[in-house]
C-alpha cells in the first residue's frame, strides 16, 4: 500500500520567522512514526506547483516579507481557495494567517488584498502584542504558543475562532478575546513556538486528515513498536513542554 504524503511549505525563505519552520519538521516526523513517507515540497514565488499536495504549512512574516511574495501569491490564489474548498488541512501562521483573510492594512496605510479563504481582516498599528499565550479550544483544548504581531485581526460574523483567550492574552486583537480563525480544514493562527511540538492535537489534526482525504482513512497498521514508542515519548516531551510555557509570564 502506497503510503506517501505530500506536504507543502509555503514561501519558507520569506514568511519564516520565530521557529515557524518547526510546524513542518513536527509534521513530518510524526508521519513517520505513524509509519507514512512524508515528502516536504518547499514552494517559494516562481517555484512549480507540485503535482500533489496533501497539507499545506505556511508561517510568519514581517510587512517586507508578505510583499516580497504578495504577487506570485496572488497567482495561486484560485488554486489555494480550491485546494481549501476541498478540504485539504492548511495551517497557516502570522503573516499568511493575515493574507488569508479578505485584506490587510499594513500601519503605513498600504492595502494588500488575501485571497478571502478566511472571512476576516486586519488592520496594523504601531503597538505590537507579544506574549506567551495559552487559549482554549473546543477541539484542541487548551492550545499553547507565543504570540508576536502588531496586526489586529478582526473575524467576520459566523467565522469560528480557534480559540479563545484569557484577560491578560491578546489574540487577534486584543478586543473580543478570539485568537486564530478555523475555515473548512483551514487553521489560521498567530500562535509561533513552533506551535505544533508542544501542541500534538493539532498536529494529528492535520496528519489524520491529510490521510483521510488521500487515502480514505487513517491507519496505523504500518506502524512499528519501536515508532510508537518513541511517538509516546514525544507526547511526553511535548506535555512537559507544554507545562513549562503555560507557567510562564507574558
Amino acid at each position: 500500500m502506497n503510503t506517501t504524503i505530500d506536504i507543502m511549505s509555503l514561501y519558507p525563505k520569506d514568511m519564516n520567522i520565530y521557529g515557524d519552520s518547526g510546524n513542518v519538521l513536527t509534521i513530518r516526523r510524526r508521519l513517520e512514526l505513524y509509519g507514512y513517507e512524508p515528502v516536504v515540497h518547499q514552494y517559494n514565488q516562481g517555484d512549480e506547483w507540485p503535482e500533489h499536495v496533501d497539507l499545506i504549512l505556511g508561517g510568519g512574516g514581517q510587512d517586507t516579507g508578505q510583499k516580497k511574495i504578495i504577487n506570485d501569491f496572488y497567482m495561486r490564489a484560485d488554486l489555494l481557495r480550491k485546494l481549501a474548498a476541498d478540504g485539504v488541512p492548511m495551517l497557516m501562521i502570522c503573516g499568511l494567517y493575515q493574507l488569508f483573510g479578505e485584506y490587510f492594512e499594513t500601519v503605513d496605510g498600504t492595502r494588500l488584498d488575501g485571497i478571502g479563504v478566511i472571512g476576516a481582516y486586519t488592520v496594523g498599528q504601531d503597538v505590537r502584542m507579544i506574549g506567551n499565550l495559552v487559549e482554549h479550544s473546543e477541539q484542541f483544548g487548551d492550545v499553547i504558543g507565543y504570540e508576536n504581531h502588531s496586526g489586529q485581526t478582526f473575524l467576520r460574523d459566523g467565522v469560528q475562532p480557534l480559540g479563545t483567550v484569557d484577560a491578560e492574552g491578546r489574540g487577534n486583537n486584543g478586543k473580543d478575546h478570539t485568537e486564530g480563525a478555523r475555515v473548512n480544514n483551514v487553521i489560521g493562527t498567530y500562535m509561533h513556538g513552533s506551535l505544533l511540538p508542544k501542541n500534538p492535537a493539532i498536529s494529528d489534526f492535520l496528519i489524520t486528515t491529510a490521510v483521510s482525504r488521500r487515502y480514505g482513512s487513517f491507519e496505523k497498521t504500518h506502524q512499528t513498536a519501536e515508532q510508537a514508542a518513541e511517538l509516546a515519548r514525544l507526547d511526553e516531551v511535548a506535555a512537559n513542554a507544554r507545562k513549562a510555557a503555560a507557567a510562564r509570564p507574558r
